[in-house]
């Protein structure tokens, strides 16, 4: 079993989605799976142009130049996709979006129905592979990433794949913090680690996993009041250099 991780944080391996990625992935790895991760600020990738030559003029090949063009191979090798990104104005960071906007060449300008609505076939060749979302905000409530859970259920049911489901951990940021202040979380630890044996193992993860992760950490009263002193440290500090 292949894992293909997509880590769209800027931040990378420091960022806030980290601290649920890298537990996640050790339990892929305890499953049995071989995990590869890509950073998305490393990979030199291309907005689309959107002038449709790998539907018509090189049918399944994109005109642009880039390292999309050795991550087709990696995505063609894969039996599973992450997609690991902070939430970003109520949707993905924008080079994620790049990256997914660049795998259109894996479709079909034809249009057939499917599951009562008109979508673009996938190439064929290209098969199915589940998608997986890891991500974390810097706000509180859950609701938060209803948007991006939006947009992940559309584009897998558009490009035909199953989506197996999303780790989310709103409070990033304090999260991080209580953290560093030696506050231990190692349920919530154990819990992304659990859904990464579970999704290799079983092909899904449990609401029980899933929502161990996203448990609230602290009152939301309290976490207004931490946020906000944390911010006014921040920007006195900077206003005495």
């Amino acid at each position: 079993m292949k894992v293909l991780v997509i880590n769209g944080s800027p931040l990378m391996d420091n960022g806030n989605t980290a601290l649920i990625l890298t537990p996640f992935i050790d339990g892929m790895k305890d499953a049995g799976a071989e995990v590869e991760v890509f950073y998305i600020k490393k990979l030199k990738i291309k907005p689309c142009e959107g002038e449709l030559s790998c539907w018509l003029r090189t049918p399944g090949t994109c005109i642009l130049r880039d390292d999309m063009d050795w991550m087709m191979g990696k995505l063609a090798e894969s039996n599973i996709i992450v997609i690991s990104a902070p939430l970003y104005v109520d949707g993905i960071p924008g080079p994620v979006k790049n990256f997914i906007d660049r795998l259109i060449p894996r479709g079909n300008m034809t249009i057939e129905i499917r599951d009562g609505r008109c979508r673009h076939p996938i190439r064929e060749g290209s098969r199915q592979r589940p998608i997986v979302l890891v991500s974390s905000c810097g706000f509180y409530e859950l609701d938060h990433f209803d948007p991006l859970l939006a947009y992940m259920n559309a584009w897998s049911r558009n490009v035909n794949s199953p989506f197996l489901g999303a780790l989310l951990r709103p409070t990033g940021p304090m999260f991080r913090a209580m953290l560093e202040a030696g506050v231990p979380f190692d349920d919530v630890f154990q819990a992304a680690r659990e859904a990464g044996r579970q999704v290799i193992a079983t092909g899904q993860m449990s609401s029980k996993t899933l929502g161990a992760i996203s448990r609230p950490v602290m009152p939301r009263e309290d976490f207004v009041r931490m946020h906000n002193e944390k911010v006014a440290e921040i920007l006195e500090s900077l206003s005495a250099k």
